[in-house]
């Protein structure tokens, strides 16, 4: 009988593992064993649910994720855009002696390339008397043609005209919101009375705690303006010329001078570097301490809205070990026959590592296409809503503004997606773990 040379073992398990390895370029062995993992899982109804359940789980965690980070940064615009167009950016207000010659200082001010433009103001505050109703009210003495450089008031003017207030022949005329002409009953053209506390200075040291009697002025309505929660209640204009003959000014002095910047969000630092080459004591004032409640609750609300769904696209990840572990069970066969081969430890880890990432990839690819979707048409989607069910979400009697926006930005989409992956990934570090360390010769000696 002829010899028969039977072929090295060790030699056989390398060429095949070789060949495998070699499949494709562009499809190493672990990713092609992961893809058939993938699908083969299907035959099995529950570990084909646990699956299902982590990648929508993802997706919506994704998608709701980018909605209210879009929501937020609608809010931050609105903030920005339309509410500090009313509201002073910043403001320089005189500690003691009014700032004299304001038309230079506006220019010295507006010599700064941050700053857009400035106007001169002083504030009044007061209360404003129709037949038996009164009303409390803050007061600003602007210019006219100045203040319309600085604030976007002219553009909420639903009666009467913004410019009345410097063409009104008797200087007497005032603009009120419409929250003030509703409270008071009062129409364009009606004659009010404004209560305002005494300007006079006692000398007499004795009589210093004497309330003094109230300065009352007599003045038209010659505007209302609509802009939308409480400062339709509290606002009220008159002309400068006006206001510094109550407070007894001389021409061409001032109060403050309001400013208004190319990025009011950099507005504390902008007033400050501005104050210090101000030749003049002045109170610092921007609208961080009136509105910065407003942003720091939008704040707030991002990083709360941001941590929860976090958390919720978290829960929904780590569903991916309940899937990787079934899988590890169900592959201890192929794991020992592959190890047999010489497949490495780092080869059956990132086996199940891809297979783990296919849900977070397709969750997170899911979710955040509906994202980015439902984020670009949030705000027709909710007034369609309103429109249907006849309600209303936002009141702009309650609020500066009467429905909900998004902005999507496209940095938020990234954060959110990778998030989401870099979850998913670390849901299958333990799974892939536990599966390098099968023992080939307990599981074959079992089948």
């Amino acid at each position: 009988m002829s010899n028969v040379t039977l072929p090295n073992t060790s030699s056989a398990k390398n060429n095949i593992l070789n060949s495998a390895t070699k499949l494709s370029v562009f499809k190493p062995l672990s990713v092609f064993l992961a893809l058939r993992y993938v699908r083969s899982r299907h035959g099995n109804g529950f570990s084909t649910f646990i699956s299902a359940s982590s990648t929508i789980g993802i997706a919506l965690g994704t998608m709701v994720l980018i909605i209210a980070l879009s929501t937020m940064n609608g809010f931050e615009r609105e903030l920005a855009h339309k509410l500090l167009s009313i509201v002073p950016h910043a403001e320089l207000m005189s500690v003691a002696k009014p700032i004299p010659n304001w038309p230079l200082r506006v220019k010295e001010v507006e010599d700064n390339p941050q700053v857009i433009a400035a106007a001169p103001v002083i504030t009044l505050t007061g209360m404003m008397q129709h037949k038996t109703q009164l009303k409390a009210l803050e007061i600003r003495g602007v210019d006219a043609h100045l203040e319309t450089l600085v604030s976007d008031i002219e553009n909420y003017m639903v009666e009467g005209n913004w410019q009345a207030l410097d063409n009104n022949s008797t200087n007497n005329g005032i603009i009120i919101g419409m929250g003030v002409a509703k409270k008071l009953s009062v129409n364009l053209g009606d004659k009010v009375q404004i209560l305002l506390p005494s300007t006079n200075i006692v000398d007499n040291n004795s009589k210093k705690n004497i309330f003094a009697a109230p300065l009352k002025r007599n003045v038209k309505i010659v505007g209302i303006f609509k802009f939308g929660g409480t400062i339709d209640e509290t606002l009220a204009y008159i002309s400068l010329t006006q206001a510094a003959k109550i407070k007894g000014y001389q021409p061409g002095e001032t109060q403050g001078i309001r400013l208004k910047f190319d990025n009011v969000f950099a507005a504390p630092s902008i007033t400050r570097a501005i104050a210090y080459n101000f030749n003049h004591y002045v109170y610092i004032l921007d609208w961080t301490r009136s509105q910065g409640a407003v942003f720091n609750d939008i704040q707030m609300v991002r990083m709360v809205m941001f941590i929860v769904l976090v958390l919720v696209i978290a829960v929904a990840s780590f569903n991916i070990v309940s899937t990787l572990i079934m899988a590890v069970n169900d592959k201890k066969g192929d794991i020992a026959i592959l190890k047999t081969m010489g497949a490495s430890g780092k080869l059956i880890m990132l086996t199940f590592i891809y297979q783990g990432l296919v849900n977070g990839l397709l969750g997170s690819v899911i979710g955040g296409a509906l994202g980015v979707v439902l984020a670009l048409n949030l705000a027709d989607m909710i007034a369609f809503v309103e429109r249907l069910f006849t309600l209303k979400l936002l009141s702009a009697d309650v609020y500066f503004i009467d429905h909900i926006p998004s902005q999507l930005n496209m940095s938020d989409v990234y954060i959110t997606m990778i998030t989401a992956l870099t979850m998913s990934f670390l849901a299958t570090l333990y799974p892939a773990w536990r599966a390098t360390k099968v023992e080939p010769a307990q599981v074959l000696g079992q089948l």
